[in-house]
């Protein structure tokens, strides 16, 4: 298992809740989705600061890129090429 496996699985989750919480705001708006998404795409969110954190190689850059909601752990998979 590389060091960037759970970055990648993080930065997917967040991406996908975001887009999830994203769709229920722009049409029914179910507070239940929104109260089990959100808890789920903060996880993700701060899973992604962690890991690119603790990710060897990568520049102050890369880190700092994780530090953006919502597409943060994408911006540095691509910053990094992992």
């Amino acid at each position: 298992m590389t060091m960037a496996r759970p970055l990648r699985f993080a930065a997917a989750v967040e991406a996908l809740s975001l887009l999830v919480l994203l769709l229920n705001l722009a049409t029914v708006h179910i507070d239940a989705v929104a109260s089990l998404t959100g808890p789920i795409h903060g996880c993700a969110y701060l899973f992604v600061i962690i890991a690119a954190f603790r990710l060897p190689g990568l520049t102050r850059a890369g880190r700092l890129r994780s530090l953006v909601p919502g597409i943060g752990g994408l911006l540095v998979l691509r910053a990094g090429s992992t």
